[in-house]
């Protein structure tokens, strides 16, 4: 029985954090569906921190670079926010992009790549301590 590599396997939580952001960004009027009653751009940080987070877990598991991996993750999360904020402009009737939502999506991003090289300073200090 074979398994997927482990770095194909490390970023499965993120590809199904990013699917469902798409799902929400994209469909028609998403207050009626998800009753939300939060902030608009509080949910784009915490679902693009979500993001940021699993996706630095996945780089991280792989042994990359703390350094580049917060930095090509931080990006690559914060352009697929701008992707999504130009086809909710571009393909809906009802959704509109906004530059605010990038920012928020781009600090969610940085908060979630923080918050996962924290947490593995943090363990690697808790495991290699006696």
């Amino acid at each position: 029985m074979s398994s997927c590599p482990k770095s194909y396997t490390a970023y499965i939580p993120a590809v199904v954090v990013a699917a469902g952001i798409a799902v929400a960004s994209l469909i028609e009027r998403p207050q009626e569906i998800l009753d939300l009653h939060a902030s608009d751009k509080v949910l784009h940080g915490l679902m693009y921190a979500l993001l940021g987070l699993a996706a630095m877990w996945g780089a991280l598991y792989n042994g990359q670079s703390r350094w580049l991996a917060f930095i090509a993750v931080a990006a690559v999360v914060t352009v697929y926010g701008g992707c999504l904020e130009w086809m909710q402009y571009a393909c809906t009737e009802t959704r509109s992009g906004e530059w605010a939502d990038v920012a928020a999506d781009m600090a969610g991003a940085i908060a979630g790549v923080a918050l996962a090289g924290a947490g593995r300073w943090l363990w690697k200090r808790h495991t290699h301590t006696i």
